[in-house]
């Protein structure tokens, strides 16, 4: 059963910044719970509701736009530290960001403006991208289309999968073609005419992000609603995908630090211990204290790797916004530096969801204790973009000097 919101007030310190006393609250609310809803399936609109009310989706707008002025690098500790409280509803805000990077951030027209204000004001925004019918490799025109309406606006048909976020979100970027074939995004409002939003998502892991099946059927969207891709513009940048992944792997990072909290609780909590332990004291055990030494050095060891490359990423977007001469190459830095931590805190992160069971034995492995769930959410984010493709990518690097692709989650 959902739990009631907590109130919190719109007044001027809205966007919560991620050093307000008050976010320690929020996430504190966030967290409580978290584990018995993954367990039960109930869907987190509670949470996501205090996410809005917050307006902490405007993490990455300009103060001057109503945002909170954040860099990349403070956005990202941030993330890590909701998903710690909760990694689903981490992840169902990864696409929100991602879009507002993309598109949102730096307006270019009055729609773009107006798309920013409502994020402004606590809006969030979903993604509808993913057709399994693309079988080529490197296929990235979308088989869902937009056809002119005979009035200079279109009608929208598709289907998409994987729509992470969108069902608890106020709008939605969807991913289409026009009749040339060109590739370009509209977002629209998700209670508009002709758009179903089906929560069939069924993974071991992540099971509250709502990543199911998006229908568009003859959905009415405007000219100025559509941005085509371009080379400066949206998906046609190179490495734009960078932020997504990190974002992904600022999660993990989350899973890896809830995972120690989760161990070192288990420790403190517990009575009985093993037959052949070396201490009858689980905490004075130096085995236990062993193993949870173990997650607490992959916690930070994953941590640390995320923010650098947030780092890194905040530099290649201060210099693709300024037009540098230097931009595709800090892009490039940016790109490799994410694709490493993304291999280093999947590996710590998953591991630490499997060391958590050392330390609390088979009573840990009781479905009411849910403690699988640290592992199964890292183990399934991990899947989205496979360690081995980036590792490869980056051994061509290193040996040959090969470029990272631009496109795909790199």
């Amino acid at each position: 059963m959902n739990r009631p919101v907590t109130s919190f007030s719109l007044d001027s310190s809205y966007p919560l910044q991620p050093a307000s006393s008050k976010i320690e609250a929020l996430l504190k609310e966030i967290n409580e719970g978290a584990s018995d809803r993954e367990r039960d399936r109930v869907l987190p609109y509670d949470a996501i509701e205090l996410i809005r009310r917050a307006r902490l989706g405007a993490l990455r707008l300009p103060v001057e736009a109503g945002g909170a002025g954040n860099s990349i690098r403070e956005l990202f500790a941030f993330v890590i530290r909701l998903g710690e409280a909760d990694a689903n509803g981490a992840h169902v805000l990864r696409n929100h960001f991602s879009v507002v990077e993309r598109l949102v951030r730096r307006p270019r027209d009055e729609q773009s403006r107006q798309w920013q204000k409502a994020v402004a004001e606590g809006a969030i925004i979903g993604l509808a991208a993913t057709e399994l019918e693309s079988q080529r490799v490197g296929n990235v025109t979308p088989g869902t289309t937009f056809a002119p309406d005979g009035n200079g606006d279109y009608f929208l048909n598709g289907t998409k999968y994987y729509s992470t976020g969108t069902l608890y979100s106020d709008y939605v970027l969807v991913r289409a073609a026009d009749s040339s074939g060109t590739s370009c995004a509209a977002i629209v409002p998700v209670k508009r005419d002709g758009i179903e939003l089906v929560d069939d998502w069924d993974g071991l892991g992540q099971r509250l992000t709502a990543t199911g099946t998006t229908h568009f059927r003859n959905v009415r969207v405007k000219r100025q609603e559509i941005v085509f891709d371009a080379p400066d513009v949206g998906y046609g940048v190179a490495y734009s995908n960078t932020f997504s992944q990190l974002f992904l792997t600022a999660i993990v990072a989350g899973i890896a630090r809830a995972t120690l909290r989760d161990a070192t609780a288990l420790v403190r909590s517990r009575k009985r211990t093993f037959y052949y332990a070396p201490n009858e004291v689980p905490s004075e055990d130096p085995l236990l204290q062993q193993t949870v030494g173990q997650i607490a050095s992959g916690a930070f060891a994953a941590e640390t790797v995320v923010l650098a490359a947030a780092e890194a990423l905040d530099v290649a977007t201060d210099a693709f916004d300024a037009g540098a001469s230097n931009a595709a190459e800090a892009a490039h830095t940016a790109a490799l530096l994410s694709a490493k931590a993304k291999i280093i805190a999947d590996d710590f992160a998953i591991r630490g969801g499997s060391l958590l069971f050392d330390v609390g034995g088979a009573s840990a492995a009781k479905k009411v204790t849910n403690l699988d769930r640290h592992w199964r959410n890292a183990r399934t984010l991990s899947s989205h973009n496979p360690t081995t493709y980036k590792t490869r990518s980056i051994g061509q690097y290193e040996i040959n000097g090969t470029p990272l692709p631009e496109k795909g989650f790199f």
